[in-house]
């Protein structure tokens, strides 16, 4: 099958719709715009464990985005609500006692409350002229056309040719377009491309869209979102790459009310669906596809919510006996609601710095929780790409350009550096240009081994001329055989001394998510400045992304980090470069900046100063333009910064003893991580062989006292090395925590043991409750294993008699 649709114009919005968008987009909006979302009111009632839920009731569906709808009471954010099968009501369960006095309950969007009033920014010094990126010129393009015509082998089985056990067993679709190389001779690699949460339907006549049912309602029918990538789709298949773009409507229908996990589950099994429909067409005589597929060749591309699924299909392809070859995985602008990892697969996340959909870019995750979780040898790469907001890489998300009704998900349109009107912020067509380009080159890179695409995502900051204007801001780690590891910077380490700074401390987090006495990254609530240190949302007290902070002023005495290499280390002359990540930190003002040392073993030094050679201590853009005092920009991210060896003349690279990292500015502050000494490579990897743990649903009784809940944790195999999961109770979605306290903690896993337990804490009573209580339980952010299921229900039976 395939389908051609005329372009549509412009659409406009009905102002209330309009108001509910500005919302959505995580902006603060004055009172009367606020209430154009639309609310009949809210209540607030008692749970039989103690606990309290709160409702909040409206007008009209929320806009259809893939951030998660939190709510607030009194402005202040209470937690990721629940949607009901309608969309017509908002549901959180919580203990905070305070809420039973609620004046107001908001919509909230990323940790913002439209509406709510806070204190101005503080004021800094201006900093001079930062030293700009230096791009390295590409000149193979991978968003040029190849040798190869495309030729449309699209698929369509209909509206509920699948069940998803993941979607509550629910009916979704089997549709495809196929973008294959006509001509090309033998098995092609295959790359499976999956969009994110958008409206399921819409109405042809009123532009009115729909996304409560599946199969669509009388009178709609499906927005075909699978179809935005046909750019990109073309400029891989020219070059011999067969690209599948599946639809996902049947997902994006239910995923609020039917699923535990917001449909990321739901997603990856049909990514699998699709792969085993692949797999055997190619196999079958005369079928168009026929011996046209390298199954042992796959690389996955998921935007948005989609970006979650391939992950998810990544890890659920790794539980099979016999694995596809998934080489390469590219979430894009993508959500990561339960922080799981993937180690073996070369990955590149792309976040768009105008995104005013997934604000928070809480995708980050993906690459800050994999770096150390298993040793591997693949390429991992992180890419902010400056003017580009969440929507545009899809045709079908794009004013102007859609069939369906369509949107910019950033708002306000005068906002000076990401508005529509600003000179800093991408046209549409230069978006889906540097969406290409990446893309392509990323697949090509890994799964093609065209390696001239390298320095793309290696941190040495590669260009393409199809990228035009677009800059593209790099985080990458290199293949484990290729890099040195000297020190992380997650925790204290016998080979790092922190001396003489003001601050000088580990921090994760946020400030009101530490454990008294640790050093919170950060003190904003706006999550959206700070990428890295979001809340995940069925993890939101789990400890996120640490990272060495310092500060430092005139009074500081000599302050420096002090990293010592051990024997077998000193000789680092094979590698390219001294990297690390930086960036300056969030109470800095002005100037910021530090000198790096290498010190041989007969007191030889090379020194070299960020500002030299990076733009990483300088701040990302923030606009004036703000609401009630709040921007999300400014955002506080770090890049890799390289020191090639062969400039640091001066010293005996063979017998290299120390680096040290001193303030070359009087005052200031930076966050700091992953110093090592690296070579590039994309490295080799596949399905990941690590063991996969997953927590099983308990039945308990609730006891009449403090106690606990066992839970068992299965693994898929034995462990050679001990293993630590990340536990949260009571996480976003379960009932409230009166018997389940809310807290999150480490679990260990013995070296040999192939499975083990968890103890929940339990408050057990004697009062009598009308119904049992389920508290949804998560494991996450693994090291040594990777997760398989990672959600289970604790069912606490009330056992005091009437």
């Amino acid at each position: 099958m395939v389908r051609f649709a005329p372009l549509r114009g412009r659409v406009r919005l009905p102002s209330a719709i309009l108001a509910g968008c500005i919302a959505a987009a995580g902006l603060f909006v004055p009172s009367a715009a606020a209430e154009a979302i639309g609310s009949n009111g809210f209540t607030v009632d008692a749970l039989p464990d103690g606990g309290t839920r709160v409702t909040l009731r409206l007008d009209e569906p929320l806009p259809v985005r893939d951030a998660v709808p939190e709510l607030a009471v009194d402005g202040r954010v209470i937690g990721a609500a629940k949607e009901s099968a309608d969309g017509l009501s908002l549901i959180v369960e919580t203990t905070d006692a305070t809420v039973t006095d609620a004046q107001r309950v908001d919509v909230a969007w990323n940790g913002v409350v439209p509406g709510s009033k806070a204190s101005p920014p503080k004021s800094a010094a201006a900093p001079t002229t930062p030293k700009g990126l230096l791009k390295k010129q590409v000149y193979t393009d991978p968003a040029q056309p190849g040798p190869f015509q495309v030729e449309r082998i699209d698929y369509d089985l209909g509206d509920t040719a699948t069940t998803l056990s993941g979607l509550s067993d629910l009916p979704a679709e089997i549709r495809a377009a196929v973008y294959a190389p006509a001509g090309a001779k033998g098995a092609r690699p295959v790359v499976i491309f999956l969009h994110g949460r958008h409206s399921a339907c819409y109405n042809p006549t009123s532009r009115a869209t729909n996304n409560t049912n599946w199969p669509c309602a009388a009178g709609f029918i499906p927005i075909d979102s699978y179809l935005g990538y046909t750019e990109t789709a073309q400029a891989l298949a020219t070059h011999g790459y067969v690209v599948v773009s599946i639809s996902a409507n049947g997902i994006n229908a239910k995923d609020a009310s039917f699923t535990d996990d917001n449909g990321g589950l739901a997603r990856g099994q049909l990514v699998m669906d699709h792969l085993d429909l692949l797999a055997r067409w190619t196999k079958t005589a005369g079928h168009p596809l026929a011996g046209r597929l390298d199954m042992s060749n796959v690389g996955l591309m998921g935007h948005s919510r989609g970006g979650e699924g391939v992950v998810e299909a990544a890890l659920l392809n790794a539980e099979r006996q016999h694995p596809y070859g998934i080489r390469a995985v590219l979430p894009l602008a993508p959500v990561d609601f339960g922080r799981p990892t993937l180690p073996d697969v070369p990955m590149a996340v792309l976040l768009p710095y105008c995104d005013g959909d997934v604000s928070n870019q809480q995708g980050q995750h993906f690459y800050d929780d994999t770096r150390y979780s298993v040793q591997d040898n693949v390429l991992r790469s992180s890419l902010m790409i400056m003017g580009a907001d969440h929507n545009f890489f899809n045709t079908e998300w794009t004013p102007g350009v859609s069939v369906a009704p369509s949107s910019d998900d950033w708002s306000p349109a005068n906002d000076e550096v990401c508005g529509s009107a600003s000179p800093a912020r991408l046209t549409s067509a230069e978006q889906r240009a540097v969406g290409t380009a990446y893309m392509a080159g990323f697949f090509r890179l890994v799964q093609g081994g065209e390696t001239v695409f390298l320095p793309l995502f290696d941190g040495t900051n590669g260009t393409v001329p199809s990228a035009g204007r677009a800059v593209v801001h790099t985080q990458a780690q290199q293949p484990g055989s290729r890099r040195l590891d000297l020190a992380p910077l997650e925790g204290p380490a016998g080979n790092v001394s922190v001396s003489g700074f003001d601050l000088g401390a580990y921090c994760y987090s946020v400030a009101a998510r530490v454990l008294p006495g640790d050093t919170p990254c950060s003190a904003t609530t706006a999550t959206s400045k700070i990428p890295h240190w979001t809340p995940a949302t069925f993890a939101p007290s789990v400890p996120i992304s640490p990272v060495l902070r310092l500060q430092w002023s005139a009074a500081s005495v000599s302050p420096e980090v002090r990293v010592t290499l051990g024997p077998g280390q000193w000789n680092v002359k094979k590698y390219d470069a001294l990297t690390f990540r930086v960036a300056r930190d969030e109470t800095a003002a002005g100037d910021v900046d530090l000198a790096i040392t290498l010190v041989d073993k007969a007191g030889g030094t090379a020194t070299v100063r960020v500002g030299d050679v990076s733009p990483a201590l300088t701040p990302f853009p923030a606009s004036t333009n703000t609401t009630n005092g709040i921007s999300r920009l400014g955002k506080t991210w770090l890049r890799t910064v390289r020191l090639p060896i062969a400039s640091m003349t001066g010293v005996d690279l063979t017998s290299v003893r120390s680096v040290i990292v001193r303030p070359a500015t009087p005052a200031g502050g930076a966050y700091l991580s992953d110093i090592a000494f690296d070579t590039p490579g994309a490295g080799g990897g596949g399905a990941t062989s690590a063991v996969q743990a997953s927590i099983a649903d308990t039945t308990v009784s609730e006891g009449n006292g403090p106690g606990t809940a066992t839970m068992r944790l299965s693994l898929s195999g034995k462990l050679k090395e001990a293993a630590t999961v990340q536990v949260q109770t009571a996480a976003s979605g379960s009932s409230s925590a009166g018997q389940v306290p809310l807290l999150s903690f480490p679990v260990t896993i013995p070296k040999g043991a192939s499975e083990a337990t968890i103890q929940v804490p339990l408050n057990g009573n004697t009062v009598v409750n009308t119904a049992s209580l389920r508290y949804k339980i998560t494991i996450s952010a693994p090291t040594g294993v990777v997760i398989g299921d990672g959600f289970a229900w604790l069912t606490v039976l009330d056992d005091d008699a009437a």
